[in-house]
């Protein structure tokens, strides 16, 4: 799988903290899949990539509202026609206002989803700066199948990251668009509210369900051949963390001393996004797992 590769770049006024500040979005091609990634770059390094793809009309995800205007811009000549909303995060439903209001694109979302995204929810300073706070969204849910001209997209429920988590499963292509279900074979840091033990059930589903053509498309832009090798391998590394964690702690080990022994000391992450990516939040899940 590969393509071609075009990038376009819109400067911002300088942020709050007077340093310059732009957005950034990518294009790239997997065959018959369009990836968008967009993200804010802080002195020429991205924040942090997040992707939505695009796929005979639909578009899967909208990304952040600081790049919604580059979003709409790219998809001028190519307007989805419907978007579905992996989860109810601000990274994957900023553009959702923009994109209706353009377009006049049907936005869809899991039924858990669908009052999260049409709500308001606090950001720590971190996601202001690197997301921004979406315009909430009447979205309509979606469960089942979605179809396009060329391609029937199952509705697979994955909690485990958020309530309402969903993913896009295209069997006869082996395409999963995977949202935030998974990002890395052996991930050191976890939001408060994720649940290490619904991440491995959803996993675990996936995994059933699919034979070895699966290729993940991830929401950081990461495209995994071989997904459901990756997908055994997380879950392999979950369930060991979930024992070795959980034998330290009936030794008595606190958590801090765990993360300590385990992983050296907590995730840089963690300073930076106010204890909202930390290792301490992954133990802590991994130990409330059944």
């Amino acid at each position: 799988m590969g393509g071609g590769v075009k990038a376009g770049y819109r400067f911002a006024e300088p942020g709050k903290c007077g340093r310059e500040m732009f957005d950034v979005i990518e294009s790239h091609r997997f065959g018959e899949v369009l990836q968008l990634k967009m993200g804010r770059v802080l002195q020429g390094q991205v924040l942090y990539w997040v992707a939505a793809y695009l796929v005979d009309g639909l578009l899967i995800d909208t990304g952040c509202r600081h790049t919604a205007q580059e979003l709409v811009g790219v998809l001028a000549e190519q307007a989805p026609v419907r978007a579905v909303n992996t989860h109810y995060h601000e990274d994957h439903v900023g553009g959702n206002h923009l994109l209706q209001k353009n377009f006049a694109v049907e936005l869809l979302a899991g039924p858990e989803s669908v009052p999260l995204i049409a709500a308001t929810h606090r950001l720590y300073p971190y996601q202001e700066l690197v997301w921004g706070y979406p315009e909430p969204t009447q979205v309509g849910p979606v469960e089942g199948r979605i179809a396009t001209a060329g391609f029937s997209f199952e509705i697979v429920s994955t909690p485990g990251h958020c309530p309402g988590h969903i993913v896009l499963l295209e069997q006869n292509c082996g395409w999963c668009f995977s949202g935030d279900l998974f990002a890395s074979v052996k991930p050191r840091v976890a939001r408060p509210e994720e649940d290490v033990g619904q991440i491995v059930a959803s996993m675990q589903k996936l995994v059933a369900m699919t034979d070895d053509r699966l290729t993940l498309f991830t929401s950081l832009g990461q495209v995994v051949q071989g997904g459901r090798e990756a997908l055994g391998a997380c879950i392999d590394y979950l369930v060991d963390l979930q024992e070795k964690a959980g034998r330290m702690a009936a030794r008595g080990y606190t958590v801090p001393a765990i993360v300590q022994e385990l992983y050296g000391g907590e995730s840089p992450m963690a300073a930076m996004t106010d204890n909202q990516f930390s290792t301490d939040n992954l133990v802590r899940s991994a130990l409330a797992a059944p």
